[in-house]
């Protein structure tokens, strides 16, 4: 998908046997994802008027006119649901998409390459950017505070971060000889 749809959630599956099905928000205001319809799917082909009915344990209980029943609902587990970025609200300086940080390139403040953004995770307290090494296959997670990552340049591509101290690995010293 291109830049111009942001993922808003998740169908995680059915809900009861009449077609209703689990709906994960990405948003900040999680009821608002109803707001955005016609939700699509990544590939845009698939467009989705999405009605939430009620909360329900992680998410909404939600319907769609074409799922009907349980196994139809299944069937759309894990559809990732995206809206047009222009209908979603301009953010603050300091706040931003997902979308938009994951492959930007990561610079320490003395501007060596550390690597690149892979993805963004939240596990209930900040965010962290999940970081691809540069020159290797390791990742590692740095806090997404403004003390860790005091500049995003959205319009150069590019994060300067400073990472806490035991975040990086530390380079094997050279064998002596």
């Amino acid at each position: 998908m291109n830049d111009t749809h942001i993922c808003v959630g998740v169908i995680s599956g059915s809900y009861g046997v009449n077609g209703e099905l689990r709906i994960k928000s990405f948003c900040a205001i999680p009821e608002d994802i109803e707001t955005y319809s016609p939700l699509t799917d990544e590939s845009g082909d698939r467009q989705f008027e999405l009605a939430i009915l009620r909360p329900i344990k992680n998410g909404f209980a939600a319907r769609l006119p074409d799922v009907t029943t349980k196994e139809e609902a299944d069937a759309m587990r894990a559809t990732q649901l995206f809206a047009r970025r222009e209908q979603l609200p301009s953010l603050p300086d300091d706040e931003f998409y997902h979308a938009d940080l994951i492959g930007l390139d990561v610079y320490d403040t003395g501007g060596e390459l550390l690597g690149r953004v892979k993805t963004v995770q939240n596990h209930g307290a900040d965010d962290l950017l999940e970081l691809q090494l540069s020159g290797s296959s390791t990742t590692t997670f740095l806090p997404f505070t403004k003390a860790a990552v005091p500049t995003v340049d959205l319009a150069s591509r590019r994060i300067v971060a400073d990472p806490p101290e035991g975040i990086l690995p530390t380079p094997k010293p050279a064998p002596q000889e």
